[in-house]
């Protein structure tokens, strides 16, 4: 049986590669398996095994006992930076953009709000994401944001379905989430969340709880450029739901 494996950020340095294949012969194979394997196989990845989530073939995956299959795709998720569209509800304006965007162009709020506000809306919300030009205490001169990109895209538009299904009964009708990847100067817009609905609290808070399950379980990963050089940002474990 062989697997893919899949790295991003500071994982794909210190193993020098984003992909490689593992073989196994006979037998199921579990995640905790692959992952005793690569603390073999690949030792500049041990002090990184015990802190990353794994995705496979894109989705999550909390049950490690789980058995992996032949041709499956591995994703070593380090602690992240902190499509098909949902269709908006009550109305529905014309889509000048898609809901969910991961991209390397600028990003534009203009055309997000002609596809997220309704004639039922009450209320919009818009949240933008800027690079400042600080970092507990350090000097940022720009940011470079990596992505798990097909996985980014799907996983935003879950945190959109999360989102809405918590919050349709207050008359939350439509959520859009971009974000930009690539590098980032001073001043620019890294994250647009979206929200339209009847009344201002409920955009608000759902707007909220939108920006913190982006933080929490994205595959979008910071490096932090200065006078000192560059690193990667410390992040969180991703917390997908369930």
């Amino acid at each position: 049986m062989r697997v893919t494996v899949r790295l991003f950020a500071s994982l794909r340095e210190a193993a020098g590669g984003d992909r490689f294949d593992e073989t196994f012969e006979g037998g199921p194979v579990t995640i905790t398996m692959l992952r005793a394997r690569l603390g073999e196989s690949h030792p500049a990845l041990r002090p990184y095994l015990e802190r990353v989530a794994i995705a496979v073939n894109e989705e999550y995956r909390l049950d490690h006992a789980g058995e992996l299959h032949d041709g499956d795709t591995v994703a070593l998720i380090p602690p992240v930076a902190g499509g098909a569209l949902i269709p908006p509800v009550a109305g529905g304006a014309p889509e000048a953009a898609p809901l969910f965007l991961v991209t390397h162009d600028a990003l534009d709020p203009v055309a997000l709000r002609a596809a997220v506000i309704t004639p039922a809306s009450g209320a919009y919300l818009l949240f933008e994401g800027v690079v400042r030009d600080h970092h507990e205490g350090r000097a940022v001169a720009r940011l470079e944001y990596e992505a798990y990109e097909e996985m980014a895209l799907r996983t935003l538009e879950q945190v959109g379905r999360e989102v809405l299904d918590a919050y349709r009964a207050r008359e939350v009708y439509t959520i859009a989430i971009h974000h930009r990847i690539g590098m980032l100067e001073v001043g620019d817009t890294s994250l647009l969340v979206a929200v339209a609905s009847a009344h201002r609290q409920d955009a608000f808070e759902a707007g909220l709880r939108a920006i913190d399950r982006v933080k929490e379980t994205v595959p979008v990963w910071k490096k932090e450029w200065g006078p000192d050089g560059s690193h990667w940002q410390e992040g969180v474990v991703p917390k997908p739901a369930g």
